[in-house]
């Protein structure tokens, strides 16, 4: 394999988070791998009371979400704040809480309650606040029930949209008519407060056959790596069962999937060991500058993401929705996470990133890079927890 760009050369002695694994890494060359990642350039720092950017992340964002420089960087520092003002405004709505979401125009958190005597504690704790009619667990037990059901293939996905106050069913266009489409819309809607939209294509996962000199590999399928944990990094579960083999872009073995689920959950975990190290990196492809991670908060809906994969590299977007069911043809996927960044085959199981906070794992969309769609990650968080896994961090 000779396509490596001088970028991937510098940190060919790691193994990189975020699509590109690498081998055999000397104490020299671990050396040099954390100088190349230190020495790139952030805007700004953590300590400085702002979201730490790499400038490969703003120029991202400038591109994917039409941005200037400074929109950017302002983003990125309301959506942190936004992101730590989450849990406190939750409690202080109590019971009449009913979910929350970020608005870029505003740079705010927005929280939904039911009772107005909760309007002005919402409101102290840094949030804006809109009146609603259903809580949060009104809306989750309506979902639940939407669980319960056989979804038919016309059937995309569904999800709580706490700024609609709904229960939104995705219907592929072309299967409007459908009958059976027909009969869960109609089981849906009785199950409590639904909106159904449209979308233009059925999801899919985004595996894909061997191609020379990409990340990893089971067997025949490729994928990318999502995030380092001790022992190893996580990765989507379709990629591979628990006991697969794992080889790297260069053909030598990585390890094993020590565990795997899907469908019903998209998540796996694969061991790392013959001269094989980690480290908290994302990388970016030698188009925007390599992203350490610091940690796993998980931003709300509205905030912008991105996500580095081994087809597609770094793409931006914003976070649409989270608990999204996503119904692909192997079975339905629960408790995802829906973006509107794009992603071809062989990005399944890439980061997923918000400034320097973990996001998730790729797991599947619809669409491409070229004409644009949407993508579903398993959040990290949920990965870590199920195998009592520890997020490598910077």
């Amino acid at each position: 394999m000779r396509r490596m760009t001088a970028l991937r050369v510098s940190l060919a002695a790691t193994l990189v988070v975020g699509a590109w694994a690498t081998v055999g890494l000397t104490s020299a060359s671990a050396s040099a791998a954390d100088s190349a990642v230190d020495s790139q350039p952030t805007v700004p720092r953590a300590d400085s009371g702002e979201a730490p950017a790499s400038a490969g992340l703003i120029s991202a964002m400038r591109r994917d979400l039409g941005l200037t420089e400074s929109q950017a960087r302002a983003r990125l520092a309301a959506e942190k704040a936004a992101t730590a003002v989450q849990d406190k405004a939750q409690r202080a709505a109590g019971s009449s809480y009913a979910g929350s979401w970020f608005d870029p125009v505003a740079g705010k958190l927005n929280v939904a309650v039911t009772d107005g005597k909760r309007v002005e504690a919402v409101g102290a704790a840094g949030a804006s606040v809109r009146l609603v009619s259903h809580t949060a667990r009104q809306l989750d037990a309506t979902k639940a029930q939407l669980d319960r059901l056989s979804a038919p293939d016309g059937i995309s996905s569904w999800h709580v949209d706490p700024k609609a106050n709904r229960v939104v069913v995705n219907v592929v266009a072309s299967a409007e008519g459908d009958n059976d489409v027909r009969e869960f819309v109609e089981q849906a809607r009785k199950a409590g407060p639904v909106q159904v939209k449209q979308t233009p294509e059925a999801p899919r996962t985004f595996s894909a056959g061997t191609v020379g000199g990409d990340p990893y590999y089971t067997g025949k399928v490729r994928c990318s790596i999502g995030f380092s944990v001790y022992g190893g990094f996580v990765t989507a579960g379709h990629c591979g069962q628990a006991g697969a083999a794992v080889s790297g872009w260069d053909g030598s073995a990585i390890g094993n999937f020590q565990g795997s689920s899907f469908p019903g959950d998209d998540y796996a975990w694969v061991s790392v060991g013959n001269g094989w190290w980690t480290v908290p990196v994302v990388l970016g492809w030698g188009t925007v500058s390599d992203q350490l991670v610091r940690g796993s908060a998980e931003v709300p809906i509205g905030a912008s993401i991105c996500r580095s994969g081994s087809t597609s590299h770094w793409h931006c977007g914003n976070v649409l929705a989270r608990n999204e069911t996503v119904n692909y043809s192997q079975g339905a996927v629960y408790q995802m996470t829906k973006t509107s960044v794009c992603a071809e085959p062989g990005d399944s199981g890439g980061s997923f990133i918000s400034g320097d906070q973990a996001q998730g794992v790729t797991s599947g969309g619809w669409g491409n890079c070229s004409s644009g769609g949407e993508t579903w990650h398993q959040p990290i968080n949920e990965i870590l927890n199920r195998y009592g896994l520890t997020l490598h961090t910077a």
